[in-house]
């Protein structure tokens, strides 16, 4: 990938502000190009001691996408005040734009 595509992905999530989500799909759709695939692979680049909010993409399906930082995402998102369904789903109400 791209090193500019790279960055669009990164400077989009540092724009999710707390308590909200968005999807790989959504950051995709606002790049150059990106695929949410290459959103998730982007994310899973980065480097420990990052401070962006990875915490903050989800899947197209509102639920935490199945990968092994999962509980730490959600612990995230539930200290942010996001909540969960009975089904692992978030609201469509925190979507972010």
């Amino acid at each position: 990938m791209k090193r500019e595509l790279e960055e669009q992905i990164y400077t989009i999530v540092a724009a999710i502000p707390p308590g909200r989500v968005t999807t790989y799909g959504g950051i995709a759709a606002m790049t150059d190009g990106a695929t949410p695939r290459m959103v998730g692979a982007a994310l899973r680049r980065l480097p420990d001691g990052h401070d962006l909010p990875w915490h903050r993409v989800i899947s197209a399906s509102r639920r935490l996408a199945d990968h092994a930082g999962a509980g730490t995402q959600r612990e995230l998102l539930i200290a942010e005040g996001v909540a969960f369904d009975a089904r692992g789903r978030i609201a469509p109400e925190r979507l972010w734009p």
